[in-house]
């Protein structure tokens, strides 16, 4: 895979990572995509700004079904509060052209 167009993403996240800026993935994402999107539990490790966060939002957003629902659909739980920050400016980022309400607790 040479580009995120590869991974065959829905147009309004396609179109969030190009306003980005987005082009190439990382070697995690390569890899962990048809992992996750498999359904396999994945453990991924790399270094910092390598991209892990991407990794996991993006299988997550590409099966996203839009459901006129109040309740909770998807739970990331992160270890510290700077990554509760970090994690819910990403999704938030990459859901500009989704109907996706995100909360960092």
């Amino acid at each position: 895979m040479n580009t995120f167009h590869d991974f065959d993403l829905p147009k309004s996240l396609q179109k969030a990572i190009d306003d980005l800026g987005f082009t190439t993935p990382t070697p995690i994402q390569i890899k962990s995509m048809p992992v996750i999107l498999s359904g396999r539990d994945v453990m991924g490790i790399a270094q910092t700004g390598t991209g892990k966060t991407l990794a996991y939002l993006l299988p997550i957003l590409k099966q996203w079904k839009f459901q006129e629902t109040f309740t909770p659909r998807v739970l990331i739980l992160v270890p510290t509060r700077e990554l509760v920050v970090q994690v819910a400016g990403e999704v938030e980022k990459l859901t500009k052209y989704m109907s996706i309400k995100t909360l960092g607790v």
